[in-house]
């Protein structure tokens, strides 16, 4: 090897890594970043998932890279499916356990009795098709599947009706997501936009529940 042949691989490297489109590294980070975001965020229900899933969707609507929108809507959907049956596991575990445990108490802890009431008789009047309009209400999924797991749903069966309630929430937040990008030629306007559309929706519950007191 000679003297200079390092230089010359150097400067082919730095030439192949800045022919690699910045949408592409991007993508490539953000796709799992996504993934794990929803993924903990069904689990640890304080995370804004359907913001996340709304911005992703207006970055994925201003760049250039085929498929990008349909990967989104498949990360998003996927990582709260998973995200949902880990924590339907954990709760079933505290079903069964004597003492209960923290997950379970967790979810108790964000269902307040009249909601699990009514999840519990939807539940019963429905089936698991109320998994699907759980996920699109804002605060609904939490109460159902507590109800859920009170009834002692299996796992499989549980899954079948959730697997359908990830899709349309992942849909529903991607097109908003969607309409902000195609608003505004700036992607941080979109976004902005699909944030405060995404917020909105999910403080509608309470504000009406204010105004509207019983």
């Amino acid at each position: 090897m000679t003297w200079h042949e390092p230089a010359v691989t150097g400067a082919a490297v730095a030439a192949v890594v800045g022919q690699v489109p910045p949408e592409t590294t991007r993508q490539a980070v953000g796709y799992p970043a996504l993934f794990l975001l929803v993924a903990l965020g069904a689990l640890v229900p304080v995370i804004p998932t359907g913001a996340l899933v709304s911005t992703a969707a207006v970055v994925a609507f201003h760049q250039s890279l085929p498929f990008g929108l349909l990967l989104v809507f498949v990360v998003a959907a996927v990582a709260a499916f998973l995200g949902d049956l880990a924590l339907y596991w954990l709760g079933q575990r505290g079903v069964r356990s004597r003492g209960g445990s923290r997950w379970l108490e967790t979810l108790r802890g964000r269902a307040t009795p009249e909601r699990l009431a009514q999840a519990q008789g939807r539940l019963e009047e429905h089936g698991v098709l109320v998994l699907v309009l759980s996920r699109l209400v804002p605060a609904g999924r939490i109460p159902v599947m507590l109800a859920c797991l009170l009834a002692r749903l299996p796992l499989r069966r549980f899954a079948r009706g959730d697997a359908p309630a990830c899709l349309a929430w992942a849909a529903t937040y991607g097109l908003i997501g969607i309409l902000g990008g195609s608003l505004f030629s700036e992607p941080w306007k979109g976004v902005a936009l699909a944030v405060a559309l995404t917020l909105l929706i999910s403080a509608a519950p309470a504000l009406w529940r204010r105004l509207h007191p019983r």
